[in-house]
């Protein structure tokens, strides 16, 4: 009788076990579909901040003014965007969307950014050795950026009790690389209202 109990004992905690686990499931969606999990900063803001911002910059006066005085188009690099949120961004993504939005308008030309500069001309030196004449790429022929897009994200973010409001804003800045003027300034803003409730036994 005592085995019997023990082992009913012991039945009903590994079933109040495995009743108790959690279980995880995983979906595959399509990469453009919009999840917002957490409220933080995503690769959805990301694309649609630097739809916005390069649709603002691309259709100012700086660009026809460039176009008309040299005649060809201006070439851009897109440089730093710093963080300084109060989150943790993975500002690569953001720039490469800007990238992305800016080669694929057709209105400007591009150039690499300074680290991939720097694996180009390392190739390019080796190829001074190892390379035939015919297909060596010569030194010293780079194309000079004309404008350089840089700028800076923060945010603010309010809560109370199980409710949070974030505020993102990105600023951008549009320079010429031989006056240092500031031809564009442009803001795009994201808030948030996340909410929890909760938990109740």
């Amino acid at each position: 009788m005592k085995k019997i109990l023990l082992l009913c004992i012991a039945a009903c905690a590994v079933f109040s076990f495995v009743s108790c686990s959690s279980t995880r499931s995983v979906t595959r969606v399509s990469a453009d579909t919009q999840i917002d999990l957490s409220g933080r900063w995503n690769d959805t803001d990301a694309q649609l901040v630097a739809e916005a911002m390069i649709a603002d910059v691309l259709r100012r006066p700086w660009i026809s003014d460039f176009t008309g005085a040299n005649d060809k188009k201006p070439v851009v690099i897109v440089g730093d965007v710093r963080n300084r949120s109060t989150e943790q961004i993975e500002t690569l993504v953001f720039t490469k969307s800007l990238e992305k939005e800016l080669i694929n308008s057709g209105k400007v030309r591009f150039v690499a950014s300074e680290a991939e500069r720097a694996g180009v001309r390392e190739e390019r030196m080796n190829q001074q050795t190892e390379a035939s004449p015919e297909s060596m790429k010569r030194l010293g022929q780079e194309t000079g950026a004309d404008f350089y897009l840089g700028g800076v994200i923060t945010s603010v973010t309010d809560r109370v009790d199980g409710q949070r409001v974030v505020f993102f804003k990105v600023n951008l800045e549009l320079i010429d690389m031989e006056t240092n003027e500031k031809v564009w300034i442009g803001d795009k803003e994201i808030k948030k209202i996340i909410e929890q409730s909760r938990y109740k036994p």
